[in-house]
């Protein structure tokens, strides 16, 4: 009992290291859990045993990896994607798999062990892919839709695999029958199973859900889930062919999301597990023995997959520069790949020395991958001359709409937040231009009269196309901490006058955002927060006038550019040159401004506030009267029209 526990705590508390320093480092954490494997493992440090206990406690990880998978099996989407999903998708798993078998044959490998590698080595981590191609903002991307729909078929895919594996390692001469009676009897048990599951499942978890309690509905999930998973194991099949029937047929009821939500942390977990074991599997000892069969493999997966997925692509809409960042995106392993070979490996069907060189590759992949997937778009242009026809055919269809337009405004991002600026935009009859790398959004929009081109904002050529260096103001309207750091700096080196506003979800960046030069960062959960609070106040019987004064405050105090706006409930009835506007003034070499501190300038004798002094990244709010001007230097001031006409003519011309 005491080893025991020793050996949990040896294990979580490498796990947690682990995790910690990928998160750390932006790295995905499951080749953490993969190095955690290799260095507890019994090839290296020996803290944790290879068992048979142990291997199979982490088959559940797969099991709950299987059933999300369900969860997210639909047929009205794929219906929709069915071009890429089955064109594309089954191209790539066959003619890799296929391919991976003449190789071995040619080498003198047998043919079941080649179409054992050939179908793991044919999985692309959906795990890194996924993750990296959300935070670049390309999921709805032209290639980011192949790329989805080929991860797609490749999750689908494992569970012929997981069927058609283990009749491999039965040694006789009747393999086409075995294989054809393996697949003749999961299709007895699938359309046994899906028959009475869908008429059970949902009236079923309605009695569930009657009962208002947590934990049954919990224990009601794992329950499913493991059970279809021994019906499956008890008819000869794989447990996760059951947890992946689990998964579809809660997917058709409406707790789906529920029931994802409440198994994501046993999946997780298990899912952890799982890789710490195939890392457990991999001795680098008889790694560094094999090395230069390790990096042949690392070589030839990179280049076959990389050609294999670009080719099949470019064959589907001729289009070179889509094609080559599918296959850059796709070019490593992936974790289905490790559950093919951890199975192959228990049913003998590839020897030790063979093992370690294919999962040495296909790790040192997936590590690869993250700065693989950074570096394609520098890949793709310059090896695809289409990619530069096809951006500067995108420029030129962005420079000629805004200049048409006489555009006043670029907004990034044309979601809802976008959407709802631009309309507030046509009621004032402010001529913009919207921005946003959706195609079909674009598309809709663009047939609806609204001024969206196709581009992505964070690039400073598609930023120079769209007028900024004669608009009024840009607005991030996505929150996308990262792309707006971008889009601040490439502001910042092209107009270093130009307000800049930024969206984000919370406060947590502010600062760095405000550092990186925006003019205004609007945090949604304030927002929200301060909504919530008037309509609160009232309920509780505060009066009306006082709400209002309370959301004065708030806001005077968080935007500098409200400071001073609001005099009482009364200020509407002002004349529109009366009312206090806000101005960017760059002061250049040779200014009258130079030189002089703000109290030398004396601009409060035009009725006019400095509210910001930017000086490169540095953003100083409510600048002192001793504040000295340098060439350079962005003055924000706020007044009347005639009074910031006058403070302007006062800085540049003295």
């Amino acid at each position: 009992m005491h080893d025991t526990l020793l050996l949990v705590l040896v294990l979580l508390a490498s796990a947690v290291l682990g995790v910690a320093l990928f998160r750390i480092l932006r790295l995905p954490q499951m080749p953490a859990y993969l190095l955690v494997g290799i260095l507890t493992g019994p090839h290296a440090l020996g803290w944790i045993p290879d068992t048979e206990e142990t291997r199979y406690l982490a088959e559940f990880g797969v099991v709950f990896l299987m059933f999300s998978i369900g969860l997210e099996f639909s047929l009205p989407k794929l219906l929709t994607m069915r071009r890429i999903v089955f064109g594309l998708g089954f191209s790539q798993v066959m003619l890799a798999t296929l391919l991976t078998l003449v190789i071995g044959l040619l080498f003198g490998i047998d043919w079941r062990i080649g179409l054992a590698v050939g179908g793991a080595l044919a999985m692309s981590s959906t795990a890194i892919v996924s993750k990296m191609m959300a935070e670049r903002q390309e999921l709805h991307s032209a290639h980011g839709r192949k790329i989805f729909g080929i991860l797609l078929f490749q999750d689908l895919a494992v569970v012929p695999l997981l069927i058609i594996i283990p009749s491999l390692s039965h040694h006789t001469n009747n393999i086409p029958l075995e294989l054809g009676v393996a697949l003749l009897k999961a299709a007895i048990v699938l359309a046994v199973l899906l028959f009475l599951g869908q008429r059970m499942m949902r009236p079923w978890f309605h009695l569930v859900a009657k009962q208002k309690s947590s934990e049954l509905f919990m224990l009601n999930v794992l329950f499913i889930t493991l059970g279809l998973a021994y019906v499956t194991n008890a008819t000869g099949l794989s447990m996760a062919l059951g947890a992946f029937l689990a998964g579809m047929l809660i997917s058709e009821t409406e707790y789906r999301y529920q029931v994802e939500d409440d198994i994501k942390p046993f999946r997780d977990v298990l899912l952890g597990l799982f890789f710490i074991t195939i890392g457990m599997l991999l001795d680098l000892r008889e790694v560094w023995n094999e090395l230069p069969w390790v990096l042949l493999a690392l070589a030839a997966l990179f280049a076959i997959k990389l050609a294999l997925v670009s080719g099949i692509s470019y064959l589907f809409d001729r289009d070179w520069g889509v094609a080559l960042r599918t296959g850059l995106h796709l070019a490593q392993a992936g974790e289905f790949g490790f559950v093919l070979m951890s199975q192959a490996r228990h049913l003998h069907l590839i020897s030790e020395p063979a093992l370690q060189i294919f999962l040495a590759a296909m790790l040192i992949s997936m590590l690869a991958a993250p700065f693989l997937i950074e570096r394609s778009d520098e890949v793709v242009r310059r090896y695809s001359a289409g990619e530069w026809m096809s951006r500067a055919l995108q420029l030129h269809n962005i420079a000629v709409q805004t200049m048409s337009l006489d555009t006043q405004i670029i907004i990034c991002g044309y979601g809802r937040s976008g959407q709802t600026l631009a309309r507030f935009l046509e009621q004032e009859s402010i001529p913009y231009i919207a921005l946003d790398h959706d195609p079909q959004r674009v598309r809709e929009a663009s047939a609806a009269g609204e001024n969206v081109v196709y581009g992505d904002a964070s690039r400073k050529e598609v930023l120079l196309a769209a007028g900024i260096l004669r608009v009024k103001a840009l607005v991030v309207a996505y929150s996308d901490v990262r792309s707006a750091l971008i889009i601040l700096h490439h502001a910042r080196e092209l107009r270093p006058d130009l307000p800049v506003i930024v969206r984000t979800l919370d406060d947590s960046e502010m600062e760095k955002l405000r550092q990186a030069g925006a003019a205004e960062v609007v945090a949604e959960i304030m927002e929200g927060s301060m909504m919530l609070a008037s309509h609160a106040l009232l309920q509780l019987g505060v009066p009306l006038n006082r709400v209002l004064k309370r959301i004065r405050e708030t806001r005077e105090e968080r935007y500098s550019g409200f400071r001073g706006y609001f005099r009482g409930v009364t200020d509407a009835e002002q004349s529109e040159a009366l009312q206090l506007r806000l101005r960017s003034v760059m002061i250049p070499q040779g200014a009258a401004a130079v030189g002089q501190s703000l109290a030398e300038l004396d601009l409060g004798r035009f009725s006019v506030d400095i509210t910001a002094v930017r000086r490169r990244n540095i953003r100083g709010l409510a600048p002192s009267p001793e504040t000295v001007l340098q060439a350079g230097d962005v003055v924000v001031l706020r007044g009347t029209p005639s009074g910031l006409a006058a403070a302007e003519i006062r800085l540049l011309q003295g």
